[in-house]
């Protein structure tokens, strides 16, 4: 298939998409970059629990009947920083905090046609939209790459930033792998996992039985908020749609052999659990918990190395920690790398007006941060995050976070 002239095709509900969920699948088998998250298993399933406040737009482009592009778009109304009135345009997907390299897949050759027709099909609906924003999209991406320079070409007001990632490079065998590691760490992990076999009747195992999978997911759930809890928080696993979501991406990824739910039993107890997606020979660690009864135990570090040590074995090369770059990820040998976040807006309109404003409010803060001492600016952070925890204006907007999803297992 050579680039050509490309077939427009706008689709506006996930009934639709399941009529070419098999062309998708095929274009995603294409894209060099494809991940779950731009598969139907992910983002049909999100929009049924996430979506019910938003608007679909979903612009395909067809070459010789062939699907070669595809952005999943949605439209959704906000109040930033608590009073201002927003339209919004963003990837299906965005918004709740659970989606990390989102992206738009295009056919290798078709990226900078497919991003003139993206920009027109947007600038048709621009009575929906004040601000655009492509959010946790990977760096590398050359069809996002293609959509920005459309934007600059078109005078759009444009803003990047950055959120830290972190993934670990996987060799090709186990001891390649603790030679990545420091030594201190390299013996922790054979000491901590002798240590509880000595102690405990240990098993672990992935889940392969979907009967299975609603019991354990459960289990997920008890074991992560134990964790939040602990520390005076209620976690991320509590939120009802957020199980919807999880319950039915389970099911459809343990169908297609894509779902890494791995957990550790002591005495027959399950005591730490792993809930990870695969795509190709990528491992995307999602969510975890261990039971804080068996914290001294390090349960949940010793079910993470042993998973690792199985997925070298099968032939995973890279475990990606997704958002976050805390030392703990660092001691598994993983490299800190980014997600790119791209803001735009129509020139002289509303929605550019609020992004400049808050691309000057963010430098203040920088500039606070340079200049205040250690002690004021962590007073001034405290305060603000005790604001947003009220629900209240923070001193500084932002789009809000979750933060890590998985915890550190000791």
């Amino acid at each position: 298939m050579s680039p050509g002239k490309l077939a427009i095709q706008t689709y506006n509900s996930i009934a639709q998409l399941e009529g070419i969920r098999g062309q998708w699948e095929d274009l995603l088998a294409a894209y060099p970059l494809a991940t779950t998250f731009s598969t139907p298993e992910w983002l049909l399933p999100w929009w049924r629990n996430f979506g019910q406040s938003q608007e679909l737009l979903v612009v395909a482009a067809f070459a010789d009947a062939s699907l070669a592009g595809l952005a999943a778009l949605s439209f959704t109304s906000v109040r930033m920083a608590g009073s201002i009135p927003l339209r919004v345009l963003r990837l299906m997907g965005d918004g709740s905090h659970d989606s990390d390299n989102l992206d738009i897949p295009v056919r290798p050759g078709f990226e900078d046609s497919f991003a003139h027709l993206l920009v027109e099909v947007i600038e048709k609906h621009r009575s929906r939209w004040d601000v655009g924003y492509l959010n946790s999209v990977p760096p590398q991406s050359t069809s996002i790459d293609a959509v920005r320079r459309v934007l600059e070409q078109r005078k759009s007001v444009m803003f990047e930033g950055r959120t830290p990632a972190s993934a670990i490079a996987l060799p090709e065998t186990w001891e390649q792998y603790l030679k990545q590691l420091s030594s201190k760490e390299r013996g922790k992990i054979g000491l901590r996992a002798r240590r509880l076999e000595k102690k405990y009747a240990v098993r672990i195992r992935r889940c392969e039985d979907e009967q299975e999978l609603d019991p354990l997911l459960q289990v997920l759930y008890d074991l992560h908020g134990k964790h939040w809890q602990a520390r005076g928080l209620p976690g991320t696993l509590h939120v009802p749609a957020r199980r919807r979501f999880y319950s039915e991406l389970a099911v459809l990824l343990l169908r297609r052999r894509r779902l890494d739910f791995w957990i550790l039993e002591a005495d027959g107890k399950v005591v730490a659990a792993q809930f990870g997606l695969r795509h190709g020979t990528t491992v995307f660690s999602l969510q975890e918990g261990f039971d804080t009864e068996y914290a001294s135990d390090s349960v949940g570090y010793v079910l993470r190395s042993q998973v690792i040590k199985e997925l070298l074995a099968q032939g995973i090369r890279r475990y990606d920690f997704l958002g976050g770059a805390d030392e703990s990820k660092k001691r598994w040998g993983a490299d800190v790398g980014h997600y790119l976040n791209v803001s735009f807006a129509r020139p002289w309109s509303k929605g550019a007006a609020y992004l400049k404003t808050l691309h000057h409010a963010r430098q203040g803060k920088s500039w606070l941060r340079e200049h205040v001492s250690a002690s004021t600016w962590e007073l001034l952070h405290n305060v603000n995050v005790r604001l947003k925890g009220e629900g209240r204006k923070p001193l500084q907007g932002g789009q809000p976070s979750l933060g890590d999803r998985t915890d550190d297992p000791q």
